[in-house]
C-alpha cells in the first residue's frame, strides 16, 4: 500500500500532532493519535500483502495468495529484509505445488534473505530436501533433512521428516 519509508514518516506525523494535541489538553485526542501511528509502526515491521496472503494460504487458497502477493511491485525497495525472505517463501510455496525446481531458487532465497520462525526455516529446508532428493543428491537432502529436524523444536514436521528419510532409503 505505501512504501516502506513513507509509513515511518506518517507514524512519525501522527505522533507529532498526538504530542501536540497532549500540549493543548485535548488528552483524549493525543491517545488515539499514538495509537494511530502504532498501526503503521506495526505495518512497517508486517507488510500487509505478505499478512493477506498467509491468510489466504490458511485456506489452501493459491490464486488469492498470489493476487495479494502480485501487489508487491518491486519487494527489494518497499519491503525491509525479513519481508523480503518471506515475500520469496511465499512464492516458494506456491510453486511447490506446480514448479518444484523453481521454488528451490525461491527457497534459498528465502533462507539467505532470513525468516523469522525457526518452523518457516524448517519447512524451507524440507523442501529444498525434496528438491535435493528428487536430484538425486543423497548427501544434501540428508543433511538438509537434519538441519529441517533441528529447527522442528514443537514436532510439527515429524512426520513429513520421518517420511522423507524412508523414501532416501529407496534411492
Amino acid at each position: 500500500m505505501f512504501h516502506k519509508n513513507i509509513k515511518l514518516i506518517l507514524a512519525g506525523l501522527i505522533i507529532a500532532t498526538g504530542i501536540w494535541q497532549f500540549t493543548e489538553s485535548n488528552i483524549g485526542n493525543g491517545i488515539f493519535l499514538l495509537l494511530l501511528s502504532l498501526i503503521f509502526i506495526f505495518l512497517y515491521f508486517k507488510n500487509e500483502f505478505i499478512l493477506l496472503a498467509f491468510l489466504k494460504l490458511r485456506k489452501q487458497d493459491f490464486p488469492g495468495a498470489q493476487k495479494w502477493l502480485a501487489y508487491i511491485k518491486n519487494p527489494e525497495a518497499s519491503l525491509v529484509r525479513k519481508q523480503q525472505g518471506y515475500f520469496q517463501y511465499l512464492h516458494g510455496l506456491m510453486l511447490s505445488q506446480t514448479n518444484i525446481m523453481q521454488a528451490e531458487k525461491h527457497f534459498k532465497k528465502a533462507l539467505e534473505l532470513g525468516l523469522s520462525m525457526d518452523t518457516d526455516k524448517a519447512i524451507a529446508k524440507l523442501n529444498l530436501a525434496g528438491v535435493a532428493m528428487t536430484r538425486r543428491r543423497k548427501l544434501e537432502a540428508t543433511n538438509l533433512l537434519n538441519e529441517a529436524k533441528k529447527l522442528d523444536k514443537q514436532g510439527l514436521l515429524k512426520d513429513q521428516i520421518k517420511m522423507m528419510k524412508e523414501q532416501m532409503k529407496k534411492i
